[in-house]
């Protein structure tokens, strides 16, 4: 994941802080100069690192810091102000037209994600009540234009196209088509080149002229590094961006994109990619993403997902179930279904504080497996079986460890460790717990899972 690396080594730093009593300006420098290794390391701008940690210090050595009780705790308050400062300080919202349809001309590298992330971003605003429509003026790619039709098909929003006509025309079109259909946003996919050159900015520009968007947005592989630096200060110089998409934060990435894009082109990073699925994007909080870095998890993020991905109803429902202890294997499925929408396990427990660093050296791939693992076994069952798994006797055990290719042994273990959830949860709903439960706020999806171990 992102800022794994860097996360590792500001730890490291900041644990030495933390084993002195007392600070004074040389422990202060000889803790930045580390963070400032961590930062190049992590393939942040130079001097966005030098500049980072000149302001670190600068506040670090004042005297109400090393006067402090606790002056670790004091200079890593400081790091967090200021990583969130470097970030962009809030978050940046997608801008939206006085009078709409609000022209949202997406750029970027050929390769970058950009014809995905205009599909993700019009999901995201269709599901917040707008009514997007996707634009195609790729004409030199093959197959970009079918590519747009069917993201935009598997998200429900329309396509406008012309086929190879000049992509300036397309665009204006589209405009027009906006405004006489009540569509309250356009998503503009303009082409990529392999590398920027003329050619590729005067076509932007004139599409820029002709339809005036009210938001250019830069799409950035953050797997580029310091290259993802150079192409958004070169497109900010040239076309004027108003802000940046960073894709692939979910891979194996040291981050420094995120934080020297913003320092170098003075733009904000509005939205991330977190994933290749269409629905894997998640709006970029500078504060959040900070605590992040600095191992103190995101619980608000985490929530949001959990509002998002998990169903009300059936969260009410499975409330009433618990409390007449009737949770039975097909609410177990399904109860995992919505936990699989919110990410990996990786990502979910990431949010947490502090866990992110416990399980650095835990495969989290191997949760995730195991999840898939019960899936499959319980997909085996007759809803028979699953409502009543007491009738599963060793014929059955058989039919359904050969119906998802495992062994009797991993269905015996499944059932075992269910019927262990079921015990726990009649004491949970004995009389004397009930009151400690409701303190908690009521029985949540998953939580007396345990992780099942397989």
């Amino acid at each position: 994941m992102a800022f794994e690396g860097l996360s590792n080594r500001l730890e490291d730093a900041f644990k030495r802080l933390k084993s002195k009593g007392s600070l004074n300006e040389n422990d202060v420098k000889e803790a930045m100069r580390e963070v400032r290794l961590a930062l190049l390391e992590a393939d942040v701008n130079y001097k966005v690192a030098k500049d980072f940690t000149n302001k670190v210090t600068e506040r670090a050595i004042g005297a109400h810091v090393m006067e402090s009780l606790t002056p670790a705790q004091m200079v890593i308050k400081i790091v967090n102000e200021e990583l969130t400062d470097l970030m962009g300080g809030t978050q940046s919202r997608i801008a939206y037209a006085a009078h709409p349809p609000t022209i949202v001309m997406m750029c970027g590298l050929q390769g970058s994600g950009k014809t995905t992330h205009c599909a993700k971003i019009a999901r995201k605003l269709k599901n917040e009540n707008h009514r997007p429509l996707l634009v195609a003026c790729d004409i030199y790619r093959p197959a970009a234009i079918k590519q747009l039709q069917v993201v935009g098909e598997q998200v429900d929003v329309p396509v406008f196209e012309m086929g190879q006509t000049d992509p300036v025309l397309t665009a204006k079109e589209a405009v027009k088509l906006a405004k006489d259909k009540g569509y309250d946003y356009v998503f503009i996919d303009t082409a990529g080149r392999l590398h920027i050159d003329t050619e590729l900015m005067e076509e932007l520009k004139r599409i820029k002229s002709e339809v005036h968007p009210h938001e250019i947005l830069l799409v950035v592989d953050a797997m580029t590094g310091q290259d993802a630096v150079t192409v958004a200060g070169t497109f900010n110089d040239e076309l004027g961006i108003d802000g940046i998409v960073l894709t692939k934060m979910d891979g194996d990435t040291r981050g420094g994109a995120a934080l020297s894009a913003r320092a170098v082109t003075g733009k904000p990073i509005k939205f991330v990619g977190t994933g290749e699925k269409l629905d894997e994007l998640d709006d970029f909080h500078p504060d959040r993403m900070a605590s992040r870095i600095l191992g103190m998890g995101d619980v608000l993020s985490l929530i949001e997902k959990a509002e998002t991905a998990l169903d009300e109803k059936k969260a009410a429902q499975l409330e009433e179930k618990l409390r007449k202890n009737k949770f039975d294997l097909e609410d177990l499925l399904d109860q995992m279904e919505q936990v699989k929408k919110m990410g990996s396990m990786k990502s979910i427990l990431g949010m947490l504080p502090g866990v992110s660093k416990k399980l650095k050296d835990v495969d989290m791939d191997d949760g995730d497996k195991q999840l898939e693992k019960m899936k499959a076994i319980i997909q085996s069952m007759t809803i028979k079986e699953r409502k009543n798994p007491d009738i599963i006797n060793p014929s059955r055990k058989r039919r359904i460890a050969a119906g998802c290719g495992m062994q009797v042994e991993d269905v015996n273990r499944l059932l075992n460790q269910f019927r262990q959830m079921q015990k726990m949860m009649k004491q949970l709903n004995s009389k004397g717990n009930r009151r400690m439960m409701k303190r908690m706020g009521g029985y949540g999806g998953m939580g007396g899972m345990g992780g099942f171990p397989m």
